[in-house]
């Protein structure tokens, strides 16, 4: 499926969405349900590994993977697109010659897996001839026969699709009851099956889940034509139907300590009270630019961070090999060895790859790599990038920090941003402790348009919703609300984080990156935190 194709059936666009260039095959929603034999999996990819070594392949690993999609979309009373995808088959990448090679079948036969080894060991002996210095992998001691799972209590894909398509409608209904001219409402649900071996002595089967409910809920002044609008309200998770249907699993404790982040979530609830904010932003009076006192809401915070953190953070950017996508990076080498001041003393930011219901919860990366949490910031410091196996030895480091993805089985791995978070505040603070000192300051909610310069240094951000702070207290909604910030300087005016209570995740479901694009998925979490004195525009005034 094509982007302008995305676009088209489902009426989002928004920043930060960029699909595969091709899903799959559509299936009956049945065979969603079904899995590939463990047994021909490993017999597979035992032919690849045989393959490429005699071959002359000094390393290989193969990835055998079935990727599911259902995408169902509302709009009103009406369903507009139900949308099963597969697509199955086997990617190997070798080193031959200290080059990289890479190729890829969909035919599951033992010859054809074989034949697509010894191509790929073909493609990196001529890679070689034009490489500058040969790759070298960290280490990465192999984990024999081993399986993880993401841990669901209900398979979505399991749920009948009547099941699904009557919840969306009644979501419909109650916003449209509430208040809404308009609403679409969709369910994007994936399951990606993935089984990975190496010449390391690595067999690793995964089945990782991940969902999401994006809705969009417009209101009209039917006197005056002006129209205004609510979405992106539901955090994409990696869970199952529980995160909707109430049945929760029981609380998981994340690795900063974090329970709070994998209740289920109340879409028609929030439905309605979309509906009645959209209606309200139709008469909110628009924003006076100047400086302001930012409160930002973790739907909010989860975009910024992406953009000015996670992005900028990963290491292939900072070494420029990857430009794509809002190019390179202004966190360079040196700023690292200068223990380069990116935050306040209040910001800690840590990469993380094993929290619970986080899209980017697994157990293995694609090269095998055992996951694991890092800091990135500490006290405003920068310390680490996000790294993977082949650029290990740059930072001197002697493994990968476990965040190879590709996002199918006829894409190479390559470097992608693991979850990255603010972590809490250590000491008590509520939302409404934090509020209880600004003077002049503006409560955020929600994810918005942005924009960001291609060294991630210069950027702006609007959102949802929008509150006026006054003397300790928040009042009346405004609107027109964007603001720009220099990324340091920005990071260095957080003041203050809540606690640990008002922690959640937001995250991006489809965000790209690479040429030929990859999507992956990505969660951000953070309690709400303040920022002082942050330049605001008002996005409706006349340049007239």
């Amino acid at each position: 499926m094509l982007r302008r194709d995305f676009l088209a059936i489902t009426g989002l666009v928004g920043g930060g969405l960029a699909l595969p260039s091709a899903f799959g095959k559509v299936i009956a929603a049945e065979a969603l349900q079904s899995t590939l034999d463990i047994k021909i999996k490993k017999q597979l990819a035992d032919a690849a590994l045989a393959a490429a070594t005699g071959a002359g392949a000094s390393y290989c690993d193969v990835r055998v993977g079935r990727y599911l999609r259902q995408f169902v979309v509302t709009r009103e009373a009406n369903v507009q697109n139900i949308l099963n995808t597969e697509s199955t088959g086997v990617g190997v990448r070798v080193i031959a010659n200290g080059a990289w090679g890479f190729a890829a079948t969909y035919d599951l036969s033992v010859d054809a897996v074989a034949a697509a080894a010894r191509q790929a060991t073909a493609i990196a002996k001529a890679n070689a001839g034009s490489q500058t210095a040969p790759v070298q992998l960290a280490p990465n001691k192999g984990v024999g026969e081993v399986s993880w799972k993401t841990p669901i209590v209900k398979n979505s894909m399991e749920v009948p699709i009547k099941d699904k398509v009557d919840m969306l409608l009644q979501v419909n209904a109650a916003a449209l009851a509430a208040g809404a001219d308009f609403i679409n409402s969709t369910l994007f649900l994936v399951n990606e099956q993935k089984y990975f071996a190496s010449t390391d002595g690595s067999y690793i089967d995964q089945d990782v889940h991940r969902i999401w409910t994006p809705m969009t809920v417009t209101a009209i002044d039917k006197t005056t034509g002006k129209f205004r609008t609510r979405a992106e309200l539901s955090a994409p998770m990696g869970m199952g139907f529980e995160y909707l249907d109430g049945n929760k699993a029981d609380q998981m404790v994340s690795p900063n300590g974090v329970v709070n982040f994998n209740k289920s979530y109340d879409m028609k609830q929030d439905a309605i009270a979309a509906a009645k904010q959209a209606r309200a932003k139709l008469t909110a009076p628009s924003v006076k630019a100047g400086k302001y006192d930012l409160v930002l809401d973790p739907s909010h915070t989860w975009l910024t961070i992406h953009e000015s953190v996670g992005h900028p953070l990963e290491l292939d950017r900072v070494l420029g090999y990857e430009a794509n996508y809002a190019g390179t990076s202004f966190a360079t080498l040196d700023k690292l060895k200068a223990n380069f001041q990116y935050g306040s003393d209040k910001v800690n930011i840590v990469a993380d790859k094993l929290q619970p219901g986080s899209l980017g919860y697994v157990g293995y990366d694609d090269e095998g790599v055992k996951t694991k949490n890092w800091d990135l910031i500490k006290a405003g410091k920068l310390v680490d990038y996000q790294s993977i196996r082949d650029q290990a030895h740059i930072l001197g480091k002697k493994e990968s920090d476990g965040c190879c993805y590709a996002d199918s089985w006829s894409s190479v791995q390559f470097q992608r941003m693991a979850n990255v978070s603010l972590e809490p505040g250590k000491a008590k603070l509520s939302v409404a402790d934090m509020v209880a000192n600004v003077e002049n300051g503006i409560y955020i909610i929600g994810d918005g348009s942005f924009s960001i310069d291609q060294q991630r240094y210069n950027a702006q951000f609007g959102g949802q919703l929008f509150y006026e702070i006054k003397n300790g207290k928040i009042g009346a909604q405004i609107e027109d609300v964007a603001y720009q910030i220099r990324t340091p300087e920005f990071w260095n005016a957080c003041s203050a984080v809540c606690d640990a209570s008002d922690y959640r995740m937001g995250g991006s479901f489809f965000d790209g990156k690479g040429q030929p694009a990859q999507s992956s998925a990505v969660s951000h979490g953070s309690s709400t935190a303040r920022f002082d004195g942050i330049n605001v525009i008002n996005t409706a005034r006349s340049l007239g």
